[in-house]
């Protein structure tokens, strides 16, 4: 009985001796010696072909879905199809307040292309007005407040209509262009100069045949493509036409953080202007990357242009701020204390640690023409909880050349990476273990580790004024009985601080194991409490209540100036989880490692040198 050709073995050598097999089964090549005869070259050819060929088929049919596409044309071609369009750059916003002198008038005009320069670690950016912003005198000065400037450079690109060209196309080429700048108008001719500005569609409820709309999607080659309407959805283009396309091309990221600017140029003729910063430039980012793409199409897709859900929100959020790392988005009924009405948005950026003033208002305001009219977004900023951790690592130093030093910096290392990939993003938990075993992984010579962990936050002291905080870790302190360690302080650490009425002391907090937190400052060394119920610390949900504490100075942390008090506590488990707005972030700089070599030559576990994993 003949032998089924394996059709599903798609490389040469198989396909090959797939072929051989099978003419073996026929008798007129029953005895025939295929490797020293030319049909062996035949074959090959025929192998190369049906591989070439196969390949071809597997990846055309791995580009045709958006899961398993790999070409980013195709990414975008299939985002397109679910009405996603790619994020371009974004320009870093700052805003600034310019008083201009030598003006005269009832009026004065920033014009769009208003040009600012500021510097960014030596390297000079220049930052523009988007938007034709007129103000009026008060008092006869010129004040220009809060005035948004973005980085980049304005690009113009014009286009004549032609109908009769099919392959016509109006693209933005340039890579790094930011398609939230981009204005287009429509002159009617050469001849004529009467110009409508079009403005993008985002509903096409609203569209008719005469709507002087334009609709933006993602093109090849990390291009945009403006497409008009046909006379039936927005108004057609006829030929002689002048399309004119203004954006602003970006550096991206590179600008963020400047604050310092001047005027380049001029405002309604004056070129004398003082420049402060009223918010320092923030929010650039690079272009949208395939597997973002990927990852975000669909899900703005299922949210079909509203915001109910959470998912919703999130998908909608990095539309409106592409700078977003990881979004967080909660129900108010799910705070900690319910607030029913509210939905509650945390935003950690791709650089820096939190979002300005104006990121925020840009989104509340983007996000009202989605969200349900009884529902109110609340943006909070990130909480970083920091875990400071005590590693003590023993190796086999015979089953290595490397010196203790030299582990010591590969676990140092390690424990950035771990840092970086496994934590600082909401819903990313440190897992005890996990770490251990990462830990345990750098050399093969590491015989164990033992690893503590505690946790710190820090509150901003009000300097002027008696007042009362609340420190929520969300995770459960370490409290086994009654009284635990209540003479040494109990389970809570803080940095130093002064209080109204001693300006002599420097004061710190501690708990006494029963639920009360104290105040102290040292004398000789020792602790002189002046208030041994200064707050209350709940143990099972974690929270820290100070009441009516009246700080005037705050110590230096870690040393350096601080407006913050840092409180440490030893936390019930080892495994420490996120909630809601608050992120993990391992202390490197107060993190410990210790590396030694183990001692074997003991002779009983009595003498033998370790350390403890009592928290």
């Amino acid at each position: 009985m003949a032998k089924r050709l394996s059709v599903t073995d798609l490389d040469f050598d198989t396909i090959k001796d797939n072929m051989k097999t099978f003419l073996r089964q026929q008798d007129q090549f029953a005895d025939y010696d295929f490797e020293g005869s030319t049909i062996s070259t035949l074959l090959d050819v025929l192998a190369y072909n049906t591989h070439y060929n196969a390949v071809y088929a597997n990846v055309l049919a791995n580009e045709m879905f958006l899961d398993s596409a790999d070409l980013r044309n195709s990414i975008v071609s299939h985002a397109k199809h679910v009405g996603y369009t790619p994020r371009s750059a974004t320009s870093p916003l700052a805003k600034l307040n310019v008083v201009v002198s030598g003006l005269s008038g009832s009026s004065a005009t920033a014009t769009r292309g208003t040009t600012f320069t500021t510097t960014v670690d030596s390297v000079s950016y220049n930052y523009i007005v988007k938007d034709d912003t007129t103000i009026s005198p008060v008092s006869g000065v010129y004040t220009f407040s809060e005035l948004p400037v973005y980085e980049g450079t304005l690009v113009e690109n014009k286009f004549t209509v032609d109908t009769t060209n099919a392959d016509q196309r109006f693209l933005i080429r340039n890579k790094n262009a930011d398609t939230t700048t981009l204005k287009v108008s429509v002159q009617n001719s050469s001849t004529d100069s009467t110009t409508a500005t079009y403005t993008k569609s985002t509903d096409l409820a609203d569209v008719s045949s005469t709507s002087t709309v334009y609709f933006l999607e993602g093109a090849e080659d990390e291009q945009y493509e403006v497409i008009f309407g046909d006379g039936v959805l927005g108004k057609a283009l006829s030929t002689g036409n002048i399309v004119t396309l203004s954006y602003i091309v970006t550096s991206g990221v590179d600008s963020n953080g400047a604050t310092s600017f001047s005027l380049s140029g001029n405002i309604a003729g004056s070129s004398s202007a003082t420049v402060t910063t009223a918010s320092n430039s923030g929010g650039g980012s690079l272009p949208e990357t395939a597997d973002s793409i990927r990852f975000n199409a669909p899900k703005q897709f299922a949210s079909q242009n509203r915001a109910v859900t959470t998912k919703d929100y999130e998908a909608r959020v990095k539309t409106i701020f592409p700078n977003a790392k990881s979004v967080q988005v909660w129900g108010g009924e799910d705070n900690s204390t319910p607030v029913y009405g509210r939905v509650y948005i945390s935003i950690s950026p791709k650089t820096g640690t939190t979002l300005t003033a104006s990121n925020k208002t840009d989104i509340i305001t983007q996000l009202k023409d989605f969200n349900v009219a009884s529902i109110t977004p609340i943006i909070e900023d990130v909480e970083t909880t920091f875990l400071q951790l005590n590693i003590n690592v023993k190796y086999d130093q015979k089953a290595t050349t490397k010196t203790a030093d030299s582990i010591k910096s590969l676990v140092q290392s390690t424990i950035t990476n771990f840092n970086d990939n496994n934590l600082q993003q909401f819903d990313q938990m440190f897992r005890h273990s996990k770490f251990i075993e990462t830990v345990n992984k750098v050399d093969t010579a590491i015989l164990s580790n033992i690893t503590t962990v505690k946790l710190h936050k820090s509150f901003t002291a009000t300097t002027t004024s008696t007042t009362t905080y609340t420190i929520g870790f969300n995770n459960a302190f370490y409290n086994p009985h009654s009284g635990h360690n209540s003479s040494a302080g109990g389970i809570l650490v803080s940095s130093g601080f002064k209080v109204n009425g001693d300006t002599t002391n420097e004061y710190f907090l501690d708990e006494d194991g029963e639920g009360n937190v104290r105040l102290y400052y040292l004398a000789a060394g020792v602790r002189t409490y002046t208030n041994n119920t200064q707050g209350t610390i709940d143990y099972t949900t974690g929270t820290i209540v100070l009441n009516s504490l009246f700080v005037t100075e705050v110590s230096n942390v870690d040393g350096a100036t601080s407006t913050a008090i840092r409180l440490t506590i030893t936390p019930n488990s080892v495994d420490v989880k996120p909630v809601r707005n608050q992120v993990l972030q391992i202390d490197e700089t107060n993190t410990t490692t210790t590396v030694t070599a183990d001692d074997f030559d003991t002779t009983s576990g009595i003498g033998y040198t370790t350390s403890t994993s009592y928290a």
